[in-house]
C-alpha cells in the first residue's frame, strides 16, 4: 500500500485519537514540600475549549511525511516480552512560551513515524462548585502545582513509556471539568510531554529521558496570552490582566523559572530557534538508534523447530467434509464465488468449535411439557470478537450468526516495508473489553508475528490472557508455536495446520493470499499469508 493510500485509509477510519491540550484548573498558595526545591513548569496556549481536539485525525502531516500519533511499533520480541521503552522528552516553560510549537518542530525534524504528544492540560483537577465560582471571576489559581492531578499524570506517562495503552482525560475549559469520554492512546518511539509544571514533580521527572526548557521573553508571553484568552476563550482584557498579575506571573517566578536549572537544554526564543531544535533532534536520533528493535524473523522461525504441537491448540477434526472444503479453497483454479462460499462454511464450523471452549455452567429450564431440562449456559460477562484487518474481517458474519448481539472490534496491523516489522496502524475496541472473553480472528497465520502483536494489544487493554481465543482457518506450525510460546494461556483453534513456511514466510502448501482471493484484489509481489495490502508476518 502506498503512503498516500495508507493516509487516506487511516483518516477515514479514525479521526479522534490525537493527544494534545489547552490550559485550566488550579489550587491555591502553599509550599513545594512534595516537589523538588524551586521546581516549576510552563503551559502553552491552545486554540480550543477542551484538552483534546476531536476534529483532527490521529496523524500529523509534515512537509516530509505523515506521522502516526495513535499507533506504535512492535514493543515485544518473539518471546512476547517487553523490549525497549519509549524515549520521553519533557518540555517545560511559562504559559504561552511556545512549548507546543517547539514540540511540533521537533516532531517534524525527527522524521520518525510514531510519536505521542501529551500535554499537562489534560490533567487539570475537576473544580468544586466553590472553585468554579472563583474561576468565573478570575480569582482561581490555575498556575499552581495543586491545580494538577500528578498521581494520574505520573501513572499515565509511566504506562505510555512502557508501550501500554492509556486513557487520557478530556478536560473542558468552559466547565472546568472532565468530559465523560476519555481517549485511548498508545506509547510510541518518542513521547513528547509538555506543560507548565512538567519539571515540578519528582516521580514525573524520573520518567523523562531529556528535559528541555523553552525560555521566552515575558512581554511576548503576555501578548500571546492576551490574544489567546480574548479571541479564543471570550474573556475580557481586564480579567486576563488581573489573572496574569495575580497568578500567572507570580507562579512563573516561584515555580516555573527555578526549574530551568533542571533542564538538559534551554531553548531561547521558542520554535524559531532551529539551531537548538537541530541539536535536540541529533541527540534523540542517537538515542533511538541505541534502542532500535528489529523483529528477528530468523529467531522466530527457528525458535521451536522439532517441538510437538502445544496442548493449547485445537484442530477441527479432518472429516471428509472438512477435507473436501480445504481441497476446494486451496485449489488455485477455484473461482472467487466458490472460494467465498466454502470459506464461509469452514468459518461457521470454526466459530462453533471455538465457542465450545468458552466457560459454561449448569442451567435448568422448563420445557413446554412442564419437565425440567438440565442444560448449560455461558458463564461470563460478554463475548467480543476482534478481527485482524482485512482478512480477519471476513469471519465476522460467522460469529454474528451464532452469537446474538456480539460486540466487534478491529485491529489493523501491517508490515513496515523498510524494517520488515509489524506495526499497529488502527485500533477500535469496544468499551470495557477487559471483562470479556475475546475471540481474535485472522484467516491465516504463518509466522505468528501479527497474531502475537494483536494478542499483546488485547493484553495491554487488560484482557485476561486465558480469556483470549485465537481462531484461524489455516496456520503454519511456526505460527502455532510462536503464539503458544509467547502466550501459553491463549487457546488456539484452527481447521488445519501446515508444516512449512518458505523463505518469504508463505505457508506451504498453503492457501495463497486469502484477502486477495476473497475480495478479488491483486496480490502484490511480496504478499503474505497473514496480511492484506501490506504483508504483516
Amino acid at each position: 500500500m502506498s503512503a498516500v493510500s495508507r493516509e487516506e485509509k487511516l483518516s477515514k477510519m479514525e479521526n479522534d485519537e490525537k493527544t494534545s491540550s489547552v490550559s485550566s484548573s488550579g489550587g491555591g498558595e502553599g509550599s513545594l514540600d512534595r516537589l523538588l526545591p524551586s521546581v516549576s513548569t510552563g503551559l502553552s496556549p491552545r486554540k480550543r475549549t477542551t484538552s483534546q481536539c476531536k476534529s483532527e485525525p490521529p496523524l500529523l502531516r509534515t512537509s516530509k511525511r505523515t506521522i502516526y500519533t495513535a499507533g506504535r511499533p512492535p514493543w515485544y520480541n518473539e518471546h512476547g516480552t517487553q523490549s525497549k521503552e519509549a524515549f520521553v522528552i519533557g518540555l517545560c516553560g511559562g504559559s504561552a512560551s511556545g512549548k507546543t510549537t517547539v514540540a511540533r518542530k521537533i516532531i517534524e525534524a525527527l522524521d520518525v513515524p510514531w510519536v505521542v504528544l501529551l500535554s499537562m492540560d489534560s490533567f487539570y483537577k475537576v473544580l468544586s462548585p466553590e472553585e468554579q465560582t472563583l474561576a468565573a471571576s478570575n480569582d482561581y489559581n490555575f498556575d499552581h502545582p495543586d491545580a494538577f492531578d500528578f498521581d494520574l499524570l505520573t501513572h499515565t506517562l509511566r504506562k505510555l513509556k512502557q508501550g501500554k495503552s492509556v486513557k487520557i482525560p478530556v478536560y473542558d475549559f468552559t466547565t472546568h471539568g472532565r468530559q465523560k469520554e476519555w481517549k485511548t492512546v498508545y506509547g510510541a518511539s518518542v513521547i513528547i510531554f509538555e506543560g507548565i509544571m512538567a519539571f515540578t514533580d519528582k516521580k514525573l521527572l524520573q520518567l523523562l529521558d531529556m528535559k528541555i526548557f523553552v525560555d521566552t521573553d515575558s512581554d511576548i508571553r503576555l501578548v500571546r496570552r492576551l490574544r489567546r484568552d480574548i479571541s479564543d476563550r471570550g474573556r475580557d482584557i481586564e480579567g486576563v490582566i488581573k489573572q496574569y498579575n495575580k497568578f500567572v506571573k507570580p507562579a512563573f517566578e516561584q515555580y516555573i523559572e527555578p526549574t530551568m536549572r533542571l533542564a538538559d537544554i534551554v531553548v531561547p526564543r521558542g520554535g524559531g530557534n532551529m539551531v537548538a531544535i537541530d541539536l535536540i533532534v541529533q541527540h534523540v536520533h542517537s538515542q533511538l538508534e541505541e534502542r532500535k528493535l528489529r523483529w528477528d524473523m530468523a529467531a522466530l522461525a527457528s525458535a521451536h523447530q522439532a517441538q510437538p504441537l502445544p496442548q493449547t491448540l485445537s484442530v477441527l477434526e479432518s472429516t471428509p467434509q472438512v477435507r473436501g472444503m480445504h481441497t476446494i479453497i486451496r485449489n488455485k483454479e477455484t473461482s472467487r464465488d466458490e472460494f467465498i462460499f466454502y470459506s464461509k462454511r469452514l468459518m461457521r464450523l470454526l466459530i462453533e468449535r471455538a465457542l465450545s471452549f468458552l466457560p459454561s455452567q449448569v442451567h435448568v429450564v422448563q420445557t413446554p411439557q412442564g419437565e425440567d431440562y438440565e442444560g448449560r449456559t455461558f458463564h461470563g460477562k460478554r463475548i467480543t470478537g476482534v478481527s485482524i484487518l482485512r482478512a480477519g474481517e471476513t469471519m465476522e458474519p460467522a460469529l454474528r450468526a451464532v452469537c446474538k448481539d456480539v460486540r466487534i472490534g478491529k485491529i489493523l496491523i501491517q508490515t513496515n516495508q523498510d524494517t520488515g516489522e509489524p506495526e499497529l496502524h488502527y485500533l477500535r475496541l469496544p468499551k470495557d473489553i477487559s471483562e470479556d472473553h475475546v475471540i481474535l480472528m485472522d484467516c491465516t497465520v504463518s509466522t505468528g508475528a501479527a497474531a502475537m502483536m494483536a494478542v499483546r494489544v488485547l493484553l495491554d487493554h487488560d484482557v485476561q490472557e486465558d480469556k483470549i481465543l485465537l481462531v484461524s482457518l489455516l496456520m503454519a506450525e511456526m505460527g502455532v508455536h510462536s503464539v503458544a510460546y509467547a502466550f501459553p494461556q491463549v487457546k488456539i483453534i484452527t481447521t488445519a495446520v501446515d508444516k512449512k513456511v518458505n523463505d518469504l514466510f508463505h505457508i506451504i502448501p498453503g492457501i495463497g493470499n486469502f484477502g486477495d482471493r476473497y475480495f478479488g484484489t491483486d496480490a502484490p509481489p511480496d504478499w503474505s499469508d497473514e496480511e492484506m495490502d501490506e504483508p504483516s508476518y
